[in-house]
């Protein structure tokens, strides 16, 4: 169970208003100015007469950032390996367009990820026509690799127009190179 708790006082300077619903009350002190919310069960937000959990919020907004992606932005990560995370990974897909895009999913304690990662990047200074990423597998990004089905680590995902086409397990630098070519002449 969650608890949410947002506190609000008139002389403050922000500009927007941490209390969005109308479940507040006054603090008990006598002249307090303070409010409370409390919330359970995630953050919601009150749009277009109805309730919005906050992790369906975040999704629109990501889903509207897509836009804001551009194809310079896209060209100055060409030739070079790409850190993402679950915010950054889908606009840099979709923003890719029909270019073949490389996804290596590691994690900071594997041993053959770590021993994956030199000839990673010299595969991103060689077929500069893909986008190479990397996403670490950690707490923060399991919602993107759970999404994306990773089983163990590495897993190297190879996507054309924002589709998984390909997929190699573990460090087999050999079958990856022979994934890209594929999937590049396809």
């Amino acid at each position: 169970m969650a608890l949410n708790l947002s506190l609000s006082h008139q002389s403050w300077t922000s500009a927007t208003n941490p209390i969005a619903s109308s479940d507040h009350t006054r603090c008990s002190a006598p002249g307090s100015r303070l409010l409370r919310r409390v919330e359970f069960f995630g953050s919601y937000q009150k749009s277009k007469g109805i309730f919005v959990k906050r992790k369906d919020r975040m999704r629109g907004q990501v889903r509207a950032s897509l836009e804001a992606v551009g194809t310079q932005e896209v060209e100055a990560i060409i030739g070079k390996v790409t850190q993402v995370n679950q915010d950054t990974f889908w606009p840099i897909v979709n923003a890719a367009g029909d270019k073949t895009v490389v996804l290596d999913m590691y994690t900071q304690w594997c041993g053959p990820c770590k021993a994956m990662a030199p000839k990673y990047e010299k595969l991103a200074e060689e077929y500069l026509d893909c986008i190479f990423l990397k996403l670490d597998c950690n707490q923060e990004n399991k919602s993107l690799a759970k999404e994306l089905g990773i089983r163990v680590v590495p897993t190297f995902k190879i996507l054309k127009e924002g589709k998984i086409v390909e997929e190699v397990t573990g460090a087999k630098y050999d079958a990856l190179v022979a994934a890209i070519q594929t999937v590049r002449s396809s």
